[in-house]
């Protein structure tokens, strides 16, 4: 598998972005070009949220020079023991979830 980047996030975990998922990032709106967005997110977020599945955790970094409707880019990372994958990311509108708190 062919990463095209590995970075320690914002939690002191290291993630990583294939081709395969960055081809279907690529696939959202305005995500033709997402690597250093999704970097920045990662290691600067705005805030990192948790829905059901607690090894999955949801990264926010907000661009306000985005329109409303796509203010807030989200990145979605699976945690597999002590290392993370992105799974997609794409702008949205609103953050969702709890806030995760380190355990």
């Amino acid at each position: 598998m062919t990463y095209i980047f590995e970075i320690t996030d914002k939690n002191k975990k290291k993630i990583h972005l294939t081709t395969e998922r960055l081809k279907h990032i690529q696939r959202h709106p305005r995500m033709h070009d997402p690597i250093e967005n999704i970097k920045d997110a990662l290691k600067n977020p705005l805030t990192i949220r948790i829905e059901d599945d607690e090894s999955v955790l949801y990264f926010y970094k907000e661009f306000k020079q985005m329109p409303q409707s796509e203010r807030y880019l989200l990145v979605s990372v699976k945690y597999l023991k002590e290392e993370g994958f992105v799974v997609t990311s794409f702008f949205t509108n609103r953050i969702t979830g709890e806030t995760w708190k380190t355990k």
